[in-house]
């Protein structure tokens, strides 16, 4: 199998710093190894390199996409569907929403149809429901479910309280949460302690106290486009964050870095497909071969990619898409 070297003026593999006219080299769907393009060319018999101009990031995750993302550079995502027999289209998690009115629905209809739909499909670990339903019962016995078949959860705090899921059994490192109201104290909190990823979805406006929040007191941050059928993508909603933070006169430190990492790795780690082979979200050895290529440049990278460069290309998997 050919080893291939894509490089740039610059590298952001978000795990570690960034590098100037650094390289990825890979091999299949796989990194092997990331750092300074003349030590990689040095070590590896690269039989292909493919020479970028602008910035290399590790790919772009949607935490939450409903109906699926047309954000350029986006490499993975957690699309929601109403069955599976619906298209991903994307690398990520497909999550099956469950939006039953009553156990009577659920029981009858529902139920039997998501288990069958988990059970056929070809890869059970892509797969995880949507808990949609406002039914405390129905909810519960998602939540079941989706443990037994060791599947992960979505859920929407717009529907449902922190308190209610919890008390579900939905809240978990299993499960993570979209959001487009403010949260209190005490729930933001609760899903520390729940180790439940919280994902911000597009608002008006956009929800930079709530980011700075959560990311202050050490909550799990990932970004997603929601309902919005938008060009931008999760980064396009850090530059709205970081723009309006600009406006209300907030300058907090690191916030470009922060705002990075929740849509790379934040959005990984929802989905949790930010640790092992394969993982997603950073660039490092071992780590499957999604990035995307922006124009970016400039002394501070991560300010670089948060004021909305044009993004010039997307690889999925060692794919040129």
């Amino acid at each position: 199998m050919p080893i291939v070297l894509h490089s740039a003026p610059l590298v952001l593999p978000v795990c570690d710093d960034p590098l100037r006219d650094g390289a990825v080299v890979i091999r299949g769907d796989r990194v092997l190894q990331v750092g300074s393009r003349a030590e990689l060319l040095s070590c590896f018999p690269v039989s292909e390199e493919r020479r970028w101009p602008g910035m290399i990031v590790a790919g772009p995750v949607d935490a939450c996409s409903i109906p699926p993302s047309a954000a350029r550079g986006v490499t993975a995502r957690a699309s929601v569907v109403c069955h599976l027999a619906e298209p991903a289209g994307m690398p990520g998690i497909t999550y099956i929403e469950v939006n039953a009115d009553s156990e009577e629905d659920w029981e009858e209809r529902e139920r039997d149809a998501v288990i069958t739909a988990i059970r056929e499909i070809d890869r059970p670990f892509a797969v995880g429901i949507a808990a949609r339903t406002r039914n405390p019962q129905v909810l519960e016995d998602v939540a079941v479910l989706a443990r037994t078949f060791g599947l992960r959860l979505l859920a929407d705090l717009d529907r449902h309280s922190p308190a209610a899921l919890d008390e579900a059994g939905v809240l978990g490192p299993l499960c993570h949460v979209t959001c487009t109201r403010s949260l209190d104290p005490g729930e933001r909190k609760l899903l520390r302690l729940r180790e439940t990823t919280v994902a911000l979805c597009p608002s008006v406006p956009p929800p930079v106290t709530d980011a700075l929040a959560l990311l202050d007191e050490g909550n799990s941050l990932a970004l997603g486009t929601g309902r919005e059928a938008s060009a931008a993508g999760p980064l396009g909603l850090a530059t709205a964050i970081k723009r309006h933070a600009r406006e209300l006169g907030l300058r907090p430190r690191g916030l470009d870095r922060k705002l990075v990492e929740a849509a790379t790795l934040g959005g990984a780690r929802a989905l949790g497909m930010d640790r092992g082979p394969g993982r997603i979200g950073s660039l490092s050895p071992g780590a499957r071969a999604d990035f995307a290529v922006f124009d970016a440049r400039g002394r501070y990278p991560y300010a670089a990619l948060v004021a909305g460069p044009p993004c010039i290309g997307t690889v999925v998997g060692g794919v040129e898409r």
